[in-house]
């Protein structure tokens, strides 16, 4: 005879939402992707614009970051899974959240892999926030994935913060990536790796940019490829008729991230403001 009782107990957590976060509009571009392969499942999205951006904080403060807002899914959401959709701290706080919290954590980290195993240059590079780009996570991609291929490793201050305010074409977007790639585009480089989930935003400007030689690369595909997998072979993906709901909150002002999202993703968004 099947046990009852536990099959309620998976159908509940089936139920149950994906938390989602990042330190302000750039982790829209992963929930995009997610919302695109797994259109049934509910999502709750945090951006923690009180402290953006996260690429020039340390170690020590990211982690701690981290936590809160893991415990704010957890305690007030009853998350069944989280994509911690951002590099900076994907690269710096996930293996101390996976230690602290015992469901399935998705990070986001620069795809660094696929530009390697598809360079025939031998040349890649990478673009990402101070403190990704100092990381020892990246750091060890590139040692584990890089061996025969030379690194373009490029830390990209700023970058972040004009596409938290919605600029993808304005003059100082245009003058950052005059600055950060002008080295790319006179390089031997084939492949670039976006290194923040921000910069996705960015996709067509820095192609242009950059010209058809160099292809421009991220991996939010990737993820949201991951986080199917996992919840099929979890048994936890969510398999309800109806399509699912997103639920948007953010740290800072709510009023303008709805704005900037609305722009960014092409829907209405209306987030409500959050303490945690």
């Amino acid at each position: 005879m099947p046990n009852i009782n536990k099959k309620i107990k998976k159908n509940r957590k089936n139920n149950q939402v994906i938390g989602v976060f990042d330190s302000g509009v750039g982790g829209l571009s992963v929930l995009r992707e997610l919302q695109h392969l797994l259109p049934r499942e509910n999502f709750v999205f945090l951006a923690d614009q009180k402290y953006v951006p996260y690429g020039e904080k340390t170690k020590k403060e990211l982690i701690k970051l981290a936590y809160k807002i893991t415990d704010y899914f957890v305690n007030y959401h009853n998350i069944k899974m989280m994509v911690v959709a951002c590099n900076t701290s994907t690269c710096n706080s996930i293996g101390e959240l996976r230690k602290k919290y015992s469901f399935l954590i998705v990070g986001t980290v620069p795809a660094i892999k696929l530009a390697a195993e598809n360079s025939k240059s031998a040349t890649v590079a990478i673009i990402s926030t101070p403190s990704t780009s100092k990381s020892q996570v990246l750091k060890k991609l590139i040692k584990d994935n890089c061996q025969n291929i030379n690194v373009l490793n490029i830390s990209c201050k700023n970058l972040e913060n004009v596409v938290e305010k919605g600029k993808l074409n304005n003059a100082e977007v245009k003058r950052l990536l005059l600055k950060y790639l002008t080295e790319v585009k006179d390089s031997n480089t084939d492949q670039l790796v976006l290194g923040c989930t921000h910069y996705v935003f960015l996709k067509k400007t820095i192609e242009n940019f950059l010209g058809p030689r160099i292809r421009v690369i991220d991996g939010n595909k990737g993820i949201a490829k991951q986080t199917k997998s996992l919840l099929l072979a979890h048994l936890m993906k969510n398999n309800q008729r109806a399509k699912g709901k997103t639920l948007y909150f953010s740290t800072g002002n709510s009023v303008k991230f709805s704005k900037v999202a609305s722009k960014l993703l092409k829907i209405k968004v209306r987030a409500k403001k959050v303490a945690i």
